[in-house]
């Protein structure tokens, strides 16, 4: 049960109901209140009115037991100062319409209850018609204004009986509303519960379908609804999401296989030589054999290295880059270098990390160089807007349908498989991050003779 209380269905439910029940009370109450005082308002002018048409009379010199044949069609009732009734339309067995004392001015409500009022009495007779229905049955509810004589001597009241048949069609409308807005507002409350329980139908849908997706089956989709609306966009968020995932999972098992492969090679190759030579001690160069070890050695702390920076690329956060000159950068990396020719066009400046570039470039050419017959061709230049690093050899050069693969990681070509000074294919993968997150790109180029591998990044005057 505590569940249910706090489900959205439950929520949303309990909030319409008390909203529309709240609403409509207000709406109907104010209504209610509107006509009663229109009808109330109509029979005050009415009493007035009557009341001052015999306080005219009475002025003009006409006596108080005169009025029953001066007045017709009025309710009314005249006393002394002293509060002695004088005369009366209708007349009464009990009570008054003035109350007793009565008031000496405004207006107010007076009740006859049932046999206060006399028909058949002589002063009834002017005043018969406007009594309503059976008013010694049911008496009057009388809305009385009072006023006083010019010579103050008598105290006139005038009453007027509110419309029976608006008062009746109010007190229905009153009984309906009283029963029939919590029925309204409940039925508001049970619409709004199916309306979320079928828009929340899709979501079920999804959850129930994530909850059976496990890290090893990412290829499962969430069911996208039909409809354009904040749930078909979930679903496809979520889907995009998996999709993302399951290319990331793929990725990261190829790369932790593929890491496993690479890195169990030379440690085969290290073990082995080590057995070897603690075995046969007397037939083996020590020497030669640590030689071979620090080499396997090297090789390791090198793909270790590369495998700790790429895992650095792909979870690092966005960085403060600040202006690079390129020229810089390429007279850095090619310190020292023997067969490698520098080109500076112009002076491109990049926004980004310095020492993440020079590994990049490093890493061209040191690829560049494996491959090339002659020398390595680095230029730096500007070309609509972007800073443009290229590296050119004259080595047997990349395939065209292997200009895509070859920036995958642990992806090397067959030639380059087979030269024991190959690297462990991540040389490129990691230029192709450090690129992309410099917000730039890198890709092989057409050249005839050889490789050419060219790298955009944005000047850092774009940036800015």
């Amino acid at each position: 049960m505590r569940r249910f209380l706090r489900t959205t269905r439950f929520r949303v439910a309990l909030t319409a109901f008390l909203a529309s029940l709240i609403a409509l009370s207000v709406v109907s109450a104010w209504l209610v209140f509107d006509a009663q005082n229109r009808l109330g308002q109509g029979a005050a002018q009415l009493a007035r009115a009557r009341a001052a048409a015999i306080v005219q009379l009475l002025n003009n010199g006409a006596a108080p037991a005169d009025l029953h044949l001066l007045v017709r069609d009025s309710i009314y009732e005249v006393t002394t100062q002293s509060g002695e009734r004088v005369a009366s339309c209708p007349g009464l067995r009990s009570g008054a319409i003035a109350s007793g004392g009565g008031f000496e001015h405004g207006d107010d409500v007076r009740i006859l209850g049932p046999g206060d009022v006399d028909l058949g009495a002589q002063e009834s007779v002017g005043c018969a018609p406007v009594l309503g229905q059976d008013p010694e049955q049911n008496g009057l509810r009388l809305h009385v204004s009072a006023f006083a004589s010019g010579d103050s001597k008598y105290r006139v009241y005038g009453a007027a009986v509110v419309d029976e048949s608006g008062q009746a069609a109010l007190d229905s409308v009153r009984v309906t509303l009283l029963a029939g807005v919590p029925v309204i507002a409940l039925l508001i409350g049970a619409i709004a519960w199916l309306a979320v329980r079928r828009s929340l139908r899709p979501v079920e849908a999804i959850r129930s379908e994530v909850a059976e997706i496990g890290a090893h089956d990412l290829s499962r989709r969430v069911p996208a609804p039909d409809s354009a609306d904040e749930i078909a966009k979930l679903a496809e968020t979520m889907n995009t999401m998996l999709a993302r995932l399951d290319t990331a999972v793929t990725r990261q098992s190829r790369f932790t296989s593929d890491a496993s492969h690479e890195l169990r090679t030379p440690l085969a190759s290290l073990r082995t030589q080590l057995e070897v030579l603690l075995a046969h001690p007397d037939r083996l160069d020590w020497r030669d054999a640590c030689r071979n070890a620090l080499l396997d050695v090297t090789r390791l702390q090198d793909l270790v290295g590369d495998l700790v920076l790429l895992g650095k690329l792909d979870n690092a956060a966005p960085e403060r880059f600040t202006p690079v000159r390129l020229s810089e950068v390429v007279e850095s990396c090619l310190s020292g270098r023997q067969g490698v020719r520098a080109g500076i066009e112009g002076d491109p400046t990049a926004l980004g990390d310095r020492g993440r570039l020079e590994r990049l470039l490093r890493n061209l050419v040191d690829n560049a160089q494996r491959h090339t017959r002659t020398g390595v061709e680095v230029t730096a230049s500007t070309v609509d807007g972007f800073g443009v690093l290229t590296v050119t050899d004259d080595g047997p050069g990349i395939p065209a349908a292997d200009r895509e693969r070859v920036f995958d990681r642990f992806v090397r070509l067959d030639d380059g498989r087979a030269r024991d000074d190959g690297g462990a294919g991540l040389g490129l993968a990691i230029v192709a991050e450090i690129a992309r997150a410099h917000g730039g790109t890198v890709e092989v180029a057409d050249h005839d003779g050889g490789a050419r591998l060219v790298v955009r990044l944005p000047l850092a005057e774009a940036r800015s």
